[in-house]
């Protein structure tokens, strides 16, 4: 009998739905706050997974086939030894699956610089009226220079979203040369980083690039908080380089009460939130139901990490 652990955190309805979709097969569910002495003994007498165990768990199950990773990111388990683990081991992730919501989140962030919305919101706690004297400094998103920092999902649908306002959209993915990105960066109105979290991803957006950057651009970042520098990205809007940036993902998470960005002038913080939506567990749920149907008939799963890419 296959077993499959799953410490996502369900509904009743949800957890009846996954069984339902599993049929005879054991499904050993706990909420993802269960203690490790409780849920861990299951976890390793199962052959699937679906949810994001601790990667320390991974390492010392001998006979674990297949798991599902309830998120695109795959950081976490990048220091592992995928030279053993990846002969025996399948990791697939929700690629693609975030795409709208992401790409319509960075698209409000953006749009909200532009038009003012995020002093206009300030403006109304205030109690506030400036009405004319706004106009000046708004801005349209028509016409502009965009660089999209990866090639995935998110920013080919971001590229779609944004089509009907004629941008010049400069696109860098894997092999991206310095010289040229920093040649497109000067002339940016907006960059929008998306890449996951690689050795050759972190720290892309140092001082030295940010000061690169266009006076007056906008930095969204929705892929990893490890690819910018939060003090020199907090400088740069502080000093007025920066119009504004939209900020999904930070290093760490909950950010600490004590970081700057909370403070930070024309940063709009949107706490990791950009891929979610109502529907989001019972969409993970289908993604996962769809990839256990095409593992019991021995077809290629969706989304399987590269693990020499780490995405």
């Amino acid at each position: 009998m296959m077993d499959v652990f799953c410490n996502l955190t369900l509904s009743d309805v949800q957890k009846a739905r996954l069984q339902r979709g599993l049929g005879k097969v054991q499904l050993h569910h706990f909420d993802e706050n269960v203690p490790e002495n409780i849920a861990r003994p299951y976890f390793e007498k199962s052959d699937i997974v679906f949810g994001n165990p601790p990667s320390s768990w991974i390492v010392t199950h001998p006979s674990l086939c297949w798991v599902q990773l309830e998120s695109v990111g795959f950081g976490e388990y990048l220091s592992l030894n995928w030279n053993t683990l990846g002969n025996r081991l399948t990791i697939t992730n929700l690629s693609g699956f975030f795409s709208d919501p992401v790409a319509e989140s960075i698209l409000a962030g953006v749009l909200a610089f532009y038009r003012g919305i995020d002093r206009l919101v300030l403006l109304k706690h205030a109690a506030d009226w400036q009405g004319d004297l706004l106009r000046p400094s708004l801005r349209t998103l028509h016409g502009a220079n965009v660089v999209l920092f990866g090639q995935g999902a998110v920013n080919a649908r971001f590229a779609d979203l944004i089509a009907p306002f004629g941008c010049s959209i400069t696109r860098f993915g894997r092999g991206w040369e310095t010289a040229s990105l920093n040649k497109s960066l000067a002339q940016a109105d907006l960059v929008v980083s998306t890449v996951p979290d690689t050795p050759e991803t972190r720290g892309v957006f140092d001082r030295g690039r940010l000061n690169h950057m266009k006076r007056g651009s906008i930095f969204a970042n929705f892929g990893r908080g490890s690819v910018v520098h939060d003090d020199a990205l907090a400088d740069a809007l502080e000093g007025g380089l920066l119009m504004g940036a939209v900020i999904d993902v930070t290093r760490d998470e909950p950010l600490p009460v004590e970081h700057r960005f909370w403070r930070t002038p024309n940063l709009i913080l949107t706490q990791h939130s950009g891929g979610g939506t109502g529907n989001e567990i019972d969409r993970k749920i289908e993604w996962f139901l769809d990839n256990f149907g095409r593992y019991q008939r021995g077809e290629k799963l969706h989304a399987v990490v590269d693990f020499a890419r780490g995405y």
